[in-house]
């Protein structure tokens, strides 16, 4: 049944400048470990003033928000797209198959964070609210809004499994995926989490650790007051050795500028992290980073030197450390990488929740997700039972070495 909005009042923004940023952040503040900083309306507002999430870029903004009494309880990011590039929904085959049985596929909806494929809320709640029931509402509005404007689907991306499941309960499908996350399983010390591997792989990793010092890099981590105090220095030179690696990639593809990176660091310098490597005083390689209280997000590395291993000290290993003396319960890498699995990153699931206008879609995607749905979580059991790499949290030590 559709849920009654009669007392709720839909409002759409081209951009989230339109937004006062005390209004917005205060739907998000109350809860940051689920909400993340990228949706804050400093993160949000960067990539849209930068121009990397912009129409001329493909990203039409069309945020939702709702109101009651003139007070706004509850509001989605939310993007008209004519493609799926820098999204990472992974629908190509789906816009291929509507392609091949004559349906238009875009322009689509995508709720979700451009560029950023790390898990959070999209829908954000008033702290005191019922989360059900502004699912309900909005998912009635984001249909009348693709209805009233010629959209094709919805699709809210990268989210926790509660998120996903008060959207199923609101009437969209579930689609399930990986990554590889570092989960704290109450580790005191670096020993505790190395203690969980194979004496073989332990020693490989201890190795690995170890091969910064003989080629003369340091590593630290650059954080708060000293990225706010020379943004744009910092700006530069993430974007520059970022802009470094992806050149090398074949398909590597670069979403986000010198503009942009300067902006999050004057704007939110507290929420970032960036964990740089140098050699003989020069910046050879960084990570860059993202935090809430209880988690990290890996967002981008980059280099200007080639040295063994160092990719794995910089992007993983130095913060899987720092994570472990802060409390913190979950590491996202990034997504990809099944290079993560061998070094203590285990597969996570991550949701997304769409819907189809036209039926001869959305039928057939459904089933097609129902489907999927169950063998993907058969594969993650049988992987949880048999891997050789990781033994189960509370597991005792291999025999070998420490």
């Amino acid at each position: 049944m559709t849920p009654d909005v009669s007392t709720l009042e839909v409002h759409v923004r081209s951009s989230i400048s339109d937004v006062p940023a005390v209004e917005w952040d205060r739907l998000w503040a109350h809860e940051p470990d689920q909400a993340t900083p990228f949706l804050s309306h400093a993160w949000l507002d960067a990539l849209e003033q930068s121009g990397a999430a912009a129409p001329g870029n493909g990203w039409t903004g069309r945020h939702l928000l709702l109101r009651r009494g003139g007070r706004t309880v509850a509001a989605l990011p939310a993007w008209s797209r004519t493609d799926s590039h820098g999204d990472f929904g992974r629908d190509w085959q789906w816009a291929a198959a509507a392609e091949r049985a004559g349906i238009a596929y875009y322009p689509k909806l995508v709720v979700g964070v451009p560029f950023t494929p790390a898990t959070g809320r999209r829908l954000l709640v008033a702290q005191g609210e019922d989360r059900g029931e502004m699912a309900r509402s909005a998912v009635a509005a984001l249909r009348e809004l693709c209805a009233d404007e010629g959209l094709h689907s919805i699709h809210v991306l990268h989210l926790p499994v509660g998120d996903a499941l008060e959207l199923e309960e609101a009437g969209l499908a579930l689609r399930v995926d990986f990554q590889f996350h570092w989960v704290n399983h109450g580790y005191a010390t670096m020993d505790d989490f190395l203690a969980r591997f194979t004496s073989k792989r332990r020693n490989a990793i201890r190795r690995e650790r170890c091969a910064p010092a003989t080629q003369g890099i340091a590593i630290r981590t650059v954080r708060g007051d000293e990225l706010g105090e020379r943004p744009a220095a910092w700006a530069r030179d993430v974007a520059r050795l970022h802009e470094r690696s992806v050149s090398r990639m074949e398909w590597g593809m670069k979403f986000l500028d010198r503009s942009f990176h300067e902006r999050v660091m004057r704007t939110m310098p507290g929420s970032l992290e960036v964990v740089e490597a140098r050699r003989e005083g020069k910046l050879v390689a960084m990570a860059f980073n993202v935090a809430s209280p209880g988690r990290l997000f890996g967002r981008y590395w980059g280099a200007a030197e080639e040295h063994p291993f160092l990719h794995f000290n910089v992007a993983l290993y130095h913060s899987v450390e720092e994570c472990i003396g802060f409390g913190r319960q979950v590491f996202e890498g990034g997504a990809g990488g099944e290079h993560k699995l061998s070094r203590g990153f285990e597969p996570a699931e991550v949701w997304s929740a769409h819907h189809f206008l036209d039926p001869r879609l959305d039928q057939p995607v459904r089933r097609h997700l129902a489907e999927t749905r169950v063998a993907a979580r058969e594969g993650l059991e049988r992987w949880r039972a048999g891997s050789a790499v990781l033994r189960p949290a509370g597991a005792p030590p291999a025999a070998g070495p420490r």
